[in-house]
């Protein structure tokens, strides 16, 4: 666990020795300067709330949600600064890392829940978050970035963007599909190829990535997890003559990777190109400035759009600027504005919307009582409605392109309503 990164307002008082033989006697009482509600209070006194997270911050395959951390902090730090929640201000802990591995994410969380004592894990980013099954049990609240099926369904998880893996029979998001083919100007008769890692969320992810493209009117020309998940493969030639050849022995006009890491995107576009291929390559992770400085790296990426569920750092959009400048203003001059930064600090702000509704007798039987049914819209990610959100996505997203040595915006961020899976 990192330092504690913004200050709380007031210390736990000392406890009398007779105060604490009742708490041994009676387990589930609060301590002096905790709201009432036992386990349900854990984390919140009269002036603060404790909140940590669990990222994905290092991997093996180079993959990182780190910037995420910065997001929160930027966002609670804010809060903090205008008085908080009902006369509470947030004590943000920090992240920790689950290396991408499930057992790791699960220690991790129960870290935070037995030992630190937090009210709720935001943000939670991690492609491999192995903590559900715990929190759900524990019914600890936790909000992040909702790109696996662990998220869909839960009553403890909150997804900002709703919930990306839903069940076959809910309704799925159309917007990546349908911002492509506002980009290539239509998409009748074209043809889209879904690459994948043979991973949980990644095989997933073909389902919906699938279905939100054939929605938007794309014909799919196939789609791959063979990819093993650990490490991109030495040789990509297989992988690439495959998708050069799926669309009727032609190439497709359009390549999705639902693939996460960075190696992953960059040696299977740098194959692609090499090969000849000339249509749109699309995924959602490349949107990251840190690609830009390096040149190998920038070259694979160059001409490839990102699809982030939120409206770009490029934009004027006034949500944004608040952004940006709450992001300087926590990480410094070298703050990094990528999309973790960003999925984190719209996981934090949805988070202190639902304390504001929570009220001030805060408890997490509270908490999950006023969030039950919940709307928030935002022009910086767009909207999230429960209960809907609990199962199915929130139905909005926008285009980057890297471009030489910049991205520019696409496509501006739009919702589009859903289709059943």
């Amino acid at each position: 666990m990192k330092a504690t990164q913004a200050v709380p307002i007031g210390k736990n008082g000392a406890t009398s020795l007779a105060a604490a033989a009742l708490l041994v006697l009676a387990a589930g009482c609060a301590t002096s300067n905790e709201a009432a509600g036992g386990d349900g209070a854990a984390g919140v006194t009269a002036d603060s709330i404790k909140i940590g997270g669990v990222l994905t911050e290092t991997s093996a395959t180079g993959y990182s949600t780190g910037g995420a951390e910065l997001g929160a902090k930027a966002r609670f730090e804010r809060a903090n600064a205008a008085g908080g929640v009902h006369g509470r201000k947030i004590e943000f802990l920090g992240a920790e890392d689950d290396g991408m591995v499930p057992d790791k994410g699960a220690a991790a969380a129960r870290k935070l829940v037995q030992k630190e004592k937090v009210f709720a894990l935001v943000p939670v980013s991690a492609p491999q978050f192995g903590g559900a099954e715990f929190l759900e049990q524990q019914k600890v609240p936790w909000v992040g970035w909702a790109t696996g099926p662990f998220w869909c369904g839960k009553t403890s998880a909150f997804g900002f963007n709703g919930c990306l893996a839903p069940k076959p029979g809910q309704g799925t998001q159309t917007w990546w599909g349908n911002q492509v083919a506002a980009q290539l100007g239509g998409a009748a008769g074209k043809k889209v190829w879904v690459q994948a890692t043979d991973s949980t969320a990644s095989k997933y992810g073909v389902q919906t990535i699938s279905k939100s493209f054939t929605a938007a009117g794309f014909a799919l020309a196939g789609t791959s997890a063979a990819l093993p998940a650990q490490a991109p493969p030495q040789d990509w030639s297989p992988y690439v003559n495959k998708i050069m050849k799926s669309a009727g022995g032609k190439a497709p006009d359009v390549v999705v990777s639902v693939m996460a890491g960075g190696k992953f995107n960059s040696g299977l576009y740098a194959a692609l190109k090499k090969a000849g291929y000339k249509g749109l390559i699309t995924d959602a992770t490349s949107y990251d400035p840190k690609v830009l400085a390096d040149p190998q790296t920038r070259q694979a990426l160059d001409g490839v759009y990102s699809a982030p569920q939120f409206e770009p750092f490029e934009s004027t959009a006034p949500e944004v600027a608040a952004m940006k400048a709450d992001l300087q203003k926590a990480g410094g001059a070298n703050a990094v504005l990528d999309q973790h930064a960003a999925t984190g600090y719209w996981s934090a702000d949805v988070f202190l919307k639902m304390l504001e509704k929570a009220g001030k007798d805060l408890t997490r039987d509270s908490f999950f009582k006023a969030v039950q049914t919940f709307s928030y819209e935002n022009k910086g990610f767009g909207r999230l409605r429960l209960p809907t959100g609990k199962t199915e996505s929130n139905g909005c997203g926008a285009l980057v392109r890297l471009q030489g040595t910049g991205f520019t915006i696409a496509q501006h961020l739009k919702c589009f309503d859903n289709t059943t899976l």
